[in-house]
């Protein structure tokens, strides 16, 4: 019988509004509970300060630009999560043995093949007295990947635990959206790839344009007008762009320019079609070799509760594909990536592979994530 591992997934997305922290048991290969999920919000100065840091990082050469900002985010996030590793501990009777630490992305750039997240993994192992995984992308970019998606080989676990009828999708809508299709579950027949923006335009224009975080329930949007110029002008775009063939995407991939100078309804109207189209579309290109099967879809991640997004998304893909929240199978939407990295830290301690050739890549099963234990 195999170990038992309880791990802590620590998670903080593209959004930068705060980290999703999960506690699971699981062996790193074919067991898996849940255990305990929370949500700690960022006080308004690390959330600023994180979109104020992004704002200035365009290119891989502002990295060194900005160093000493970044450096001094990095300990103040570092130090918060080390706070909410503590308050997580304090719920479970049992230790926790591993934490499995994402950062916060501040550059992903697949073609330049970097990909960084700030986190200083040897600090939260001093500060919370536990082994540490983090850094997970490196690994698999040093061995001709492009550092994503990552939660692929999770979504393959939760899907057969939980006895879903096979062909599925989890589509996870996050500041990006990606895609993992699962034909079968014991073997590596899934493959993952990110489609293109998820929730990353329309919350940025909801920041800029007014004191909310983000459009809730597509209620901006559903008062706006769509600008039919400016949504196929962006379409033309994001076809014609220059990293078609790239698995995964940054939000630095994206921008607002185009919609500038519409009305705050207009602008959220015209970027959840934008958004909705590209889903879609991607999901029928996606499956296209597959067509003939009834797959669901089942959608992880904030961009889920945006009831207008997902009538576009539907709008725009095969009529007979069935799209549901993964909640409806006892899943909770909003932890599915905190809790893949509490599994991948366990797989990446047992150097399992985190990462395969179908998902992000590599040119083989590669494993991924720095273990460190500095107490």
């Amino acid at each position: 019988m195999n170990k038992t591992f309880y791990s802590l997934g620590l998670m903080s997305g593209t959004s930068g509004d705060g980290v999703d922290a999960s506690i699971i048991s699981s062996d790193g290969q074919d067991e898996y509970e849940e255990i305990k999920n929370e949500y700690f919000r960022y006080d308004d100065r690390i959330y600023e300060n994180i979109h104020i840091l992004k704002g200035k990082i365009s290119k891989f050469t502002d990295l060194n630009k900005h160093v000493n900002e970044i450096r001094d985010l990095e300990k103040e996030i570092s130090l918060f999560h080390a706070e909410i590793a503590t308050k997580m501990q304090g719920l479970i009777d049992r230790k926790i043995d591993l934490i499995g630490f994402h950062g916060q992305t501040i550059y992903h750039n697949p073609l330049e093949k970097i990909s960084n997240q700030i986190g200083n993994g040897n600090l939260l192992s001093q500060l919370t007295k536990k082994i540490v995984v983090y850094n997970f992308r490196q690994n698999d970019i040093k061995n001709g990947g492009e550092g994503a998606p990552l939660a692929p080989a999770f979504h393959r676990l939760i899907v057969k635990k939980k006895k879903i009828d096979l062909p599925v999708c989890i589509l996870n809508i996050g500041g990006i959206a990606n895609v993992t299709a699962i034909g079968e579950y014991d073997k590596n027949s899934f493959v993952s790839r990110d489609l293109g923006p998820g929730n990353c335009l329309l919350d940025e224009w909801v920041r800029n344009n007014t004191k909310k975080k983000f459009d809730n329930k597509g209620e901006i949007a559903k008062k706006g007008m769509i600008n039919e110029i400016i949504l196929n002008q962006a379409l033309d775009n994001f076809d014609n762009r220059s990293n078609q063939k790239s698995l995964s995407f940054d939000t630095k991939d994206f921008n607002l320019n185009f919609v500038r100078g519409l009305s705050l309804e207009d602008g959220a109207a015209t970027l959840t079609h934008l958004t909705g189209k590209i889903i879609g579309t991607g999901l029928l290109t996606f499956l296209s070799n597959v067509s003939g099967k009834l797959w669901k879809v089942l959608v992880c991640g904030g961009g889920r509760k945006n009831n207008y997004l997902i009538e576009k998304i539907k709008s725009n893909t095969f009529k007979n594909l069935i799209i549901q929240p993964i909640d409806d199978y006892g899943i909770d939407g909003d932890y599915v990536e905190s809790q893949a990295f509490a599994y991948l830290a366990i797989r990446s301690y047992l150097e399992l592979p985190i990462s395969f050739p179908e998902t992000t890549g590599c040119k083989k099963p590669t494993n991924g994530g720095e273990i460190v234990k500095n107490f």
